[in-house]
């Protein structure tokens, strides 16, 4: 009898790559949503996790048993939280109190060891004094090896070799892109992966107001996922075409426009969805342009933060427009905790 249903061993073997949303009927646009959080991680960042993971074992770097080590804002932290207990591995989180609940039981489920950094660096902010951490533990215990998400081709290798090229494959006609700059490996795989073999597209980076990642002056963050409080090494600004800057509150009303329509997506997602809409029309796209933007996960891990009122009213104040009820449009952003 001939074999039809799919069958994986693997967590690392389940993740849907051809999924997309037409936003057509939330948005009032045409705007294309690449779904990333089909898989055992919940996120876009399975598939970094995995790149690096993968060329620290084929350097041998790697042996059963070994530890790693990252800082993480909570989606790398999950997925290496996934790609550590399939591989045999220890894996220590280094995250901050802005991490979400839900998050920190998904690693300490998976059997990660999650430390919380209550702090920020009066600089760096939270990333900076997460890092600062990370090299205390490191040089505390040898037998620790960190993966440095930040500086480690293999974050935006493994997109380059993906996303980008699933994109390519779905829209062969893609007039621009836009993809959210957290740690910028999502960003930096897809923009390479374009400007060697689609540079007709025009590639926009999607941050938030308060991340120095483009040059913008640092400023209070609650939402998880994109933005930086310190520059990540990866990044090479000019792979990117442009970038469009977000306020918090414009991402917490996308989010909440769109699931009025059903679709219960990430913070980042919201992010990027608002920055898009923005830039078509601040460039007088025409409506027949392809636009494809990346989401790089779903809505579950925001429902304290995101989609509680209460939090909402406590982070942004009463009149924020940010409630549940508000919110009817993307907003025209100026200028989370910290990538990744």
């Amino acid at each position: 009898m001939q074999q039809v249903a799919a069958i994986i061993s693997n967590p690392m073997d389940f993740n849907v790559e051809d999924l997309y949303v037409d936003l057509r009927r939330s948005v009032g646009r045409r705007l294309f949503l690449k779904c990333e959080g089909f898989n055992f991680a919940g996120s876009v960042k399975l598939k970094a996790a995995a790149e690096m993971v993968e060329a620290k074992e084929r350097a041998g770097e790697l042996t059963p048993g070994s530890t790693l080590i990252e800082s993480s804002s909570g989606n790398m932290g999950v997925a290496l939280s996934v790609v550590a207990a399939s591989r045999g591995y220890r894996f220590v989180c280094v995250t901050d109190v802005r991490c979400t609940r839900t998050a920190i039981r998904l690693m300490e489920t998976l059997g990660s060891e999650v430390h919380i950094i209550g702090e920020p660096d009066p600089e760096g902010g939270f990333l900076g004094a997460r890092l600062a951490y990370v090299r205390r533990l490191c040089a505390a215990n040898s037998g620790y090896l960190w993966l440095n998400q930040y500086a480690n081709d293999g974050n935006w290798m493994g997109h380059y070799r993906t996303t980008g090229p699933e994109i390519a494959k779905a829209f062969p006609l893609l007039d621009v892109l836009f993809i959210g700059a957290g740690t910028t490996g999502t960003l930096m795989g897809c923009a390479n992966y374009f400007r060697e073999n689609q540079p007709s597209v025009t590639v926009v980076a999607v941050d938030v107001v308060g991340s120095v990642t483009f040059g913008t002056p640092a400023g209070r963050r609650l939402i998880p996922g994109l933005g930086t409080g310190v520059r990540p090494g990866i990044l090479d600004p000019s792979c990117v075409d442009d970038v469009v800057h977000v306020s918090e509150t414009d991402t917490v009303r996308m989010c909440h426009r769109l699931v009025r329509g059903g679709f219960l997506f990430g913070g980042s997602t919201g992010t990027v969805v608002s920055g898009a809409l923005d830039w078509l029309a601040a460039n007088g796209a025409a409506e027949d342009v392809t636009a494809v933007a990346i989401s790089p996960d779903f809505g579950t891990n925001y429902l304290d933060t995101v989609y509680d009122d209460a939090w909402l009213t406590r982070s942004y104040g009463t009149g924020s427009g940010t409630g549940s009820g508000t919110g009817t449009g993307s907003g025209t952003g100026a200028g989370a905790p910290d990538a990744g």
